[in-house]
This record gives C-alpha cells, sequence and structure tokens, in this order.
C-alpha cells in the first residue's frame, strides 16, 4: 500500500519538474490582446503555441434582428505569427480544434466579450448587446448562408470585338 502511495505522489512531481524544466520560449504564453484587422476591436489575438505563434480570431456582429447586436462566430482563425514580439501579423489558417480549445478558456472568453461589445457599440450605437458564447465544437458551428448570385447579378464582359 505505501509503495502504491508513494508512486501515486512521486508521478505527478516527476511530470511538473518536466514542465518545469522546459525553457520560456518553448511554452504556450497564452496572451491575449487586441489584434485589428481593418477597425478597432474586429480582431483578437491569442498566442497558444510555443514560439509565438497562435490565433488570430476575427470578430464579426449579428445586426440581423433590429435593435440587438451580437457576435458572429467565425470558426477558422488565421495563423498568427510573432505573437509575442512587436510585429504580431497573421496568413493562412489556424485549426477549428485550436479555436475550440481557446475559446473554451475563461480569460479568452471574456477578452471576446469585451471586443465584441466594443465593436457591437461601434458599428451599432443604438442596438442592445447581446452575448452568445462561441462554438465549443463543430456540431454547434452554424454555417453562414448568403443569398445565391443569379445572371442579372454579374457583371457584364466587355463587348465581343468586331
Amino acid at each position: 500500500m505505501q509503495q502504491l502511495v508513494s508512486r501515486l505522489i512521486a508521478w505527478p512531481l516527476l511530470a511538473a519538474a518536466l514542465v518545469g524544466c522546459v525553457p520560456l520560449q518553448r511554452r504556450a504564453s497564452w496572451v491575449i490582446y487586441p489584434l485589428q484587422r481593418a477597425q478597432p476591436h474586429d480582431g483578437l489575438a491569442v498566442v497558444n503555441q510555443p514560439d509565438g505563434y497562435g490565433l488570430h480570431i476575427w470578430l464579426e456582429t449579428d445586426s440581423s434582428q433590429p435593435g440587438i447586436c451580437k457576435p458572429r462566430w467565425l470558426a477558422d482563425p488565421a495563423r498568427l505569427f510573432n505573437g509575442n514580439g512587436t510585429a504580431p501579423f497573421s496568413s493562412g489558417l489556424a485549426t477549428r480544434a485550436e479555436f475550440f480549445a481557446a475559446v473554451a478558456r475563461k480569460d479568452v472568453q471574456r477578452a471576446l466579450k469585451r471586443e465584441l461589445q466594443a465593436l457591437c457599440q461601434a458599428r451599432s450605437p443604438r442596438a442592445r448587446w447581446q452575448w452568445t458564447p462561441p462554438p465549443l465544437k463543430p456540431s454547434e458551428v452554424k454555417t453562414q448562408t448568403f443569398p445565391q448570385l443569379e445572371e442579372p447579378d454579374l457583371l457584364q464582359g466587355a463587348p465581343p470585338a468586331s
């Protein structure tokens, strides 16, 4: 019995010691800050990997209901580079699995709520703010539908050469 108790105590201590030996640049910093795309409050940087890599979550609002502004969740974030540096930027796509893991964190949700509320205030100042939590699994992602373009909506090409 004593040997079992010793093992139960020894394994977590060994794991903690090994994690403590990982250099800081090899750990995710979980720094979270606004990272503008086109206007203030429309993006959030989340450094969820070592060496400053992470997510650039693009923030959008939904004001389709009159008088209400709420988040419109885009579950395909951009890949963040140099997130711990002085000139962070994003390019390409990160995975949805990373998005779900990041938005499940309370600190990330607090930052999302703060930035989205400010974005709603800027875009629809008279609308009432309504928080809706982010999707946490693929089945909760709502696909955005847009009206289909018809032939009259298409640009006319140059007239045929004579």
